[in-house]
């Protein structure tokens, strides 16, 4: 009889559901360019599909920024118009590291977050531009990928990078600070009230809870990576001991008893404001502290969630308000490029933010004592967060696409900056929030998958499969009724076969033994042009009416690939008007150099003129000669997505893309990536 029910247990145990068709949901949320991400990205679908849309346009955010620098690997940029401030020629930004590094540890391809913490802690990079969390994430990826190895790599630029914060730090109070500014937060209470209201943008130097909890999680990363790779005893003990004396000095200083919320002190001492004062106002940044899992788990600290549920307060009508309608200068707009509003953190809504919210209220519910026992807060309430948050995706001023910018008006949901370089703007994250908060899974550094899911009642399915932790293919999957999967509950799969359930959302944990991650591909792209400003390789064109363009013949080689149509962030070069003539594109090595294949990435939207070729074909100069590369296998052209060719490797010093616009149609080419 023990037989039998063990038996019959087992065979229940190894039904899982079927996977959901990779295929048919990439290529629904992708199309033509659905390859890309076919082998990539886990999959997720939702009775929620707001939340399942916004998932999937989130990835097109994340391959958008991926920028590819040939030798020197990939990185993330924040915005995909260029900007003054960021680093040359590489266009990255280190404030936004930390949500790059997040969403990309769940990118079934390493690479991409592998190549940008390596570069970020390069000495290409400027890793004091902004204060950050970038060991913390580095950290956060390898609890998900399990790789050792590639963590541990970095720990001594981990080290320097820290150190070299100690510029900001204050040895009588035990803490750093930060102008908002390098906080990427400019306009804030200290900002504002420093200069007596003028204005902002500079200055109000002060002791804030965000770089002083993302130093305590840097330091736990370190301490953490230290102890895993083995003969650091010191770098444990001393980083351990930095961790534990921010976080008492942030709940011993930054803690306001009054607002019942973690404030900022002024560091400055001026006409207006006083040294290790506090400021005036409660603050969204309050609330980074739980991000980074800092504060104790009290009630006196749990009571600051009170202030996101109250509409006085931090609760806007469409979003989370970045400090409380009651201060002075609350939604004052200070600073305009022309006519139109720039970035501004007194009161707006922003995303950067309201994902530092979300990850801080997802640890607080998960593992927390105090999140689960007072109600104070509850996963409703996370649920409805995040679907206010989904929402503000739907940009109103663009008919409603789907379209992610800076900062939005909290009483609308309109957005407030709208310049160039806003549109699908990659300071924020959604894919971790999508994973670790509403599916559940709680990556952590013991051989042991855990889940436990914010997902509530008003939730009757998901699942998201195809998730790659730990080196095993994981899935995770919730069925109110067992209408839409034929079984009723919750339920987590390892490697195709069901490992444990559950009648009710709840948590489940799974002994999961660690095995190696998939390798790492590194194929180098020979045609990226880093900057203007190279010599080698440089783009030409044989359009001469009208006069090409300089930058837009290098933003074809550039390492960008995206396809969205809105005109304010065209990406690539664009022919004439088709007559029924061939024209090129022209790659200049500036030394042989031994191609056998390309990438091409042609955008094509009817609306705008925009077409693929009638036809194409490449060609290399060998000795001068110019003749088609030879056994080229052509792949079929597509719009807005990757056409593929090879041909029998070939050392040339230029090469050039041969193509037929339809008549009547242009062509912009996006990409020409040679390999």
């Amino acid at each position: 009889m023990k037989f039998l029910i063990a038996s019959a247990l087992t065979i229940i145990f190894h039904l899982a559901q079927a996977a959901l068709d990779a295929k048919a949901l990439t290529s629904q949320h992708f199309g033509n360019d659905a390859p890309w991400y076919l082998s990539r990205i886990p999959l997720f679908e939702s009775s929620d599909k707001t939340l399942e849309e916004v998932y999937y346009y989130r990835w097109s955010i994340f391959r958008a920024h991926q920028r590819d620098l040939g030798s020197n690997g990939f990185i993330s940029t924040e915005f995909l118009n260029d900007v003054g401030w960021q680093t040359e020629p590489w266009a990255s930004l280190n404030d936004a590291t930390g949500f790059h590094l997040q969403e990309g540890r769940w990118c079934r391809d390493r690479r991409f977050k592998e190549d940008y913490a390596t570069f970020i802690y390069s000495g290409d990079s400027n890793t004091r531009q902004f204060s950050e969390s970038m060991a913390a994430a580095v950290w956060q990826g390898y609890l998900v990928d399990g790789v050792l190895e590639d963590a541990v790599a970095r720990i001594d630029a981990m080290q320097a990078v820290y150190n070299a914060w100690v510029d900001s730090y204050d040895a009588d109070k035990g803490l750093y600070w930060v102008e908002p500014l390098r906080d990427a937060t400019e306009y804030t209470i200290s900002s504002i009230d420093a200069s007596g209201g003028i204005d902002g943008f500079t200055g109000g130097d002060s002791f804030r809870p965000s770089i002083n909890s993302f130093q305590y999680a840097n330091a736990k990363a370190i301490s953490n990576l230290a102890a895993l790779k083995g003969g650091m005893d010191d770098t444990v003990v001393s980083f351990n001991s930095k961790a534990a004396s921010i976080k008492n000095n942030t709940q011993t200083s930054l803690w306001n008893t009054t607002l019942i919320h973690f404030i900022d002190r002024f560091k400055v001492n001026n006409t207006y404001v006083r040294y290790f004062t506090p400021i005036r106002g409660r603050e969204l940044v309050g609330y980074v502290p739980w991000t980074h899992d800092l504060p104790d788990d009290t009630i006196s600290y749990a009571q600051a969630w009170s202030h996101i549920l109250d509409n006085s307060e931090l609760a806007g009508e469409h979003g989370l308000r970045t400090n409380e309608p009651s201060y002075e200068y609350y939604m004052r707009q200070y600073r305009y490029e022309g006519s139109n509003p720039e970035c501004q953190w007194n009161g707006p809504v922003w995303p950067f933010q309201t994902t530092q919210l979300l990850t801080g209220l997802a640890n607080f519910l998960d593992h927390y004592a105090v999140g689960a026992s007072t109600g104070l807060i509850t996963k409703t309430d996370y649920n409805k967060l995040l679907r206010q948050y989904a929402q503000l995706h739907y940009n109103p001023d663009r008919g409603g696409i789907l379209d992610i910018e800076e900062d939005y008006y909290p009483d609308t949901g309109a957005p407030i900056v709208g310049l160039k370089r806003s549109p699908h703007y990659f300071h924020s994250g959604f894919i971790d929030l999508i994973l670790s908060g509403f599916v559940g899974i709680r990556a952590c550094a013991d051989d042991v998958l855990e889940v436990n899911p914010l997902a509530d009642a008003s939730t009757t399915y998901f699942r998201a499969d195809s998730i790659l932790y730990h080196g095993h293919d994981i899935a995770v999957q919730w069925d109110a009724t067992g209408a839409r999967y034929g079984t009723q509950g919750l339920q987590v799969e390892v490697d195709g076969v069901v490992a444990t359930s559950s009648p009710e959302l709840t948590r489940l944990s799974v002994p999961i033994a660690r095995v190696a991650a998939p390798a790492v591909a590194r194929p180098v792209a020979k045609s990226v042009q880093l900057g203007l400003s190279t010599t080698y390789p440089v783009g030409n064109v044989s359009v001469t009416d009208p006069a090409p363009v300089l930058a837009d013949i290098h933003s074809a080689i550039d390492g960008r690939v995206f396809f969205f149509p809105e005109a304010d962030v065209a990406n690539g070069w664009d022919t004439p008007v088709g007559n029924g003539s061939e024209v090129w594109f022209q790659i200049d090595f500036g030394a042989s150099t031994t191609v056998a294949s390309a990438e091409l990435a042609f955008f094509a939207d009817g609306g705008q003129g925009f077409d693929t070729p009638a036809s194409y074909r490449v060609q290399g100069d060998v000795d001068g000669v110019w003749g088609d590369v030879e056994e080229a296998k052509y792949g079929e052209v597509v719009g807005n997505g990757i056409t593929n060719v090879e041909w029998k490797g070939v050392s040339v010093e230029k090469i050039r893309l041969v193509f037929k616009p339809k008549v009547g149609s242009k062509v912009r080419l996006v990409e020409f990536k040679v390999f």
